[in-house]
C-alpha cells in the first residue's frame, strides 16, 4: 500500500513531531502552571457530566 520510502518518511516525521511537542512543552511548562491552574477541574466536571449521560440513558432504557 505504501512505498517503503513513504513509510520511513513517515515514521522520522512523526519521531520528530513527538520531539518537538515535547520540548514545547517543557519550554511553556512554567506558563501552564501560572494560567491553567484550574483546567482540571474543568475536565473532571467534563467526566462527570459524560458519565451522568451513560448513566440516565442506561437507567431510562
Amino acid at each position: 500500500m505504501f512505498s517503503q520510502g513513504q513509510l520511513i518518511f513517515a515514521v522520522l516525521f512523526f519521531i520528530a513531531f513527538v520531539i518537538l511537542i515535547i520540548l514545547s512543552y517543557k519550554k511553556d511548562r512554567v506558563l501552564h502552571k501560572k494560567y491553567y491552574k484550574g483546567s482540571a477541574w474543568v475536565f473532571v466536571g467534563f467526566l462527570v457530566f459524560f458519565l451522568f449521560l451513560f448513566a440516565i440513558k442506561y437507567l431510562l432504557k
